[in-house]
C-alpha cells in the first residue's frame, strides 16, 4: 500500500465482506471512495464501524455512499448519471458486487439473477461512467476495472441459447457463466483499449475461496467449521483485488486474470478474441448499447 492523493475509486458492494477489507485498504492509501450500495445508511455505518476497530478515524476519510442496486439496470443508470454530475473522473472501477447459488429468479428486466448481478450490472456500469476513467486515466498512470470474478469461471460455459437458465436452471451453472462473463469482458475491454490507444487497463481476478456470506446458498452453511478451516479471511481475500487495483507491476499489463497477486491460466476463450467480441455483442445488443466505448462523444 502506499499514499495515492487525488485518486477516486469506486467499488459496487463495499460495505461487507472483502468489500470492506478493500474499502481499508484503499483509505489507507488517502483514496477518494464511492460505494455503491443497496442502503447507503446503513453501509455508512458498517463501514465506518469498522473503520473504528481498524483504528482509522472515520472522520478523516473521503467516502461518499450512493444508492445502487446493481442487478437492476434502471438503478445502475440512476446511479451512474449521480456519479456524472459529481465526478469529473474515476480513476478506479471495482467491480465487486455479486452473489452465488442463489435460487432461480428473473429481474424486473428479464435477466437471470446471477448474470444480472454479477455481470450485465457491471458491463453496463463500465459503459455510463467511461468518459470519467478515459479523463482519468494518462499513460503513464493508466485508469483501472477491475472485474472480480473466481476461479469457477474455468468450467463456465456461456449458454446463448439459455442465457438466463430458464431451461433447467442449475445455480452452480448460472454462477459459472456469470464469472466466466465477467473474464470474457476484461478481455474484450483489453483489446480496444489497446487498439484506441486508451488510458485504462481491464483485468479480472480470483480473490480466493473466501469465508464470507456469499457462501449463504452452498451446503457449508451446515458445516461452517469447514469454511473457517479452509477458506481465505476476508481480509486475505481483498488483498489480489487492491492488487490489481493499484500495484505499479500491472502498469502496462491489461487482459490479465489474477490469483494470489500473480497471473493464473484462464477459460480457453480468453485467447479467443472471437468468443470475447460475440459474448461483448450479446450483451450490448441485450441491454440495448449502441455505443460502448463512446466514440461518438
Amino acid at each position: 500500500l502506499y499514499k495515492q492523493p487525488g485518486k477516486i475509486a469506486l467499488i459496487t458492494g463495499g460495505n461487507r465482506g472483502i468489500g470492506l477489507r478493500i474499502v481499508k485498504k484503499l483509505v489507507e492509501c488517502d483514496i477518494e471512495i464511492i460505494l455503491g450500495v443497496r442502503n447507503p445508511i446503513d453501509s455508512r455505518k458498517a463501514v465506518e464501524a469498522y473503520l473504528e476497530r481498524a483504528k482509522i478515524p472515520p472522520a478523516g476519510c473521503k467516502l461518499h455512499y450512493e444508492q445502487l442496486d446493481i442487478g437492476s439496470m434502471k438503478s445502475v443508470r440512476e446511479f451512474a448519471a449521480k456519479i456524472k454530475t459529481k465526478f469529473d473522473k474515476i480513476h478506479l472501477l471495482i467491480n465487486n458486487a455479486g452473489v452465488m447459488s442463489v435460487p432461480f429468479k428473473l429481474t424486473d428486466e428479464g435477466f437471470e439473477s446471477h448474470m444480472a448481478i454479477n455481470y450485465y450490472g457491471h458491463f453496463l456500469l463500465t459503459h455510463l461512467l467511461l468518459p470519467q476513467l478515459k479523463a482519468a486515466g494518462t499513460p503513464e498512470c493508466k485508469a483501472r476495472v477491475v472485474n472480480v470474478s473466481s476461479c469457477v469461471h474455468k468450467i463456465g460455459e456461456i449458454d446463448y441459447n439459455n442465457i438466463n437458465k430458464i431451461k433447467n436452471y442449475y445455480p452452480a451453472d448460472a454462477y459459472n457463466q456469470s464469472k466466466l462473463a465477467q473474464v470474457l469482458f476484461a478481455k474484450y475491454l483489453t483489446l480496444v483499449f489497446e487498439e484506441d490507444g486508451l488510458p485504462i487497463l481491464a483485468n479480472s481476478l480470483h480473490p480466493g475461496v473466501v469465508n464470507t456470506d456469499l457462501f449463504e446458498h452452498s451446503s457449508t452453511t451446515y458445516i461452517p467449521w469447514i469454511r473457517a478451516l479452509l477458506f481465505k479471511s476476508p481480509e486475505e481475500g481483498s488483498r489480489t483485488v487492491v492488487y490489481a487495483a493499484i500495484s505499479p507491476k500491472l502498469e502496462a499489463r491489461g487482459g490479465c486474470y489474477l490469483s494470489n497477486c500473480r497471473e493464473s491460466s484462464s477459460h480457453r476463450f480468453c485467447n479467443n478474441s472471437v468468443q470475447c467480441e460475440k459474448l461483448f455483442n450479446v450483451t450490448c445488443d441485450a441491454l440495448g448499447i449502441d455505443d460502448f466505448f463512446c466514440k461518438r462523444n
